[in-house]
């Protein structure tokens, strides 16, 4: 299987400034991203950014981007115009802030997207374990139809059971069978280049979820479940803190 990683990296944050360059166990946090991904079976590996300070730490890899992308999948898009990749040609989004992200899930969404010719877009989901983690806004929540195609993304807990919830969603007692999404893509380039050209949905402007763009355009996002439930990323100090923790340890 053939397959493109590319890792969108900006250097503004709000929380953590410059974070693609933020020190851990010895190495800036964008290297362990890169490091990541070439264990999986991707041909080429390849950091999207607006920044010369990551571009000249990444050296090669880097293929500079226009700074005014409102989205890491608009650079990506334009890494796939520069390079002149077909339609067809499948290309992984790795966040750049997932320093831990296993590559076997990166085979895996690509795999994933290879095995449905009619997608558009692969991504993968875990199951939630808890009932803090289903009422949470920031963990989003993806439900499938039988034939593994997302139906919706939401901050708000669903499939919400009526009956679990008899004053409201504060009183929701009920989970089971709901899958938390995780930001990890993989797209036909063909799908790169609609995606660009098409203006924030409605949806997407509710939620703050640009996967509901797609959604709402009529494209086919296939859901798994993840081979193996990956660590979170890096967010806040606290994040940073754990994974520097977890990674000096090694």
């Amino acid at each position: 299987m053939s397959f493109k990683v590319v890792i969108p990296a900006r250097y503004a944050s709000t929380r953590l400034p410059g974070k693609p360059l933020l020190d851990i166990a010895g190495r800036p946090m964008i290297e362990w991203v890169i490091a990541a991904s070439l264990q999986s079976r991707a041909e080429e590996v390849l950091v999207a950014t607006d920044d010369v300070r990551i571009a000249e730490r990444v050296g090669e890899r880097a293929v500079m981007t226009q700074p005014s992308h409102q989205s890491g999948t608009d650079r990506i898009a334009e890494v796939a115009r520069q390079r002149g990749w077909s339609d067809e040609t499948i290309v992984v989004n790795v966040q750049g802030d997932e320093p831990q992200l296993p590559s076997a899930l990166i085979d895996q969404v690509a795999s994933l997207l290879k095995s449905h010719p009619d997608a558009d877009i692969a991504t993968l989901c875990t199951p939630i374990c808890s009932l803090q983690e289903f009422l949470e806004p920031n963990v989003v929540k993806v439900v499938t139809a039988q034939n593994g195609l997302a139906l919706y993304f939401s901050r708000a807990p669903i499939p919400f059971d009526r009956d679990g919830a008899p004053d409201g969603v504060a009183s929701q007692s009920q989970f089971q069978g709901a899958h938390r999404h995780l930001g990890l893509y993989a797209y036909r380039v063909a799908a790169l280049r609609k995606l660009s050209t098409l203006e924030p949905s409605e949806l997407e402007r509710i939620e703050k979820l640009e996967q509901l763009r797609a959604l709402q355009a009529g494209m086919k996002i296939v859901v798994a479940v993840a081979s193996e439930p990956p660590p979170a990323g890096v967010d806040t100090p606290e994040d940073l803190a754990r994974v520097r923790a977890a990674l000096t340890a090694l």
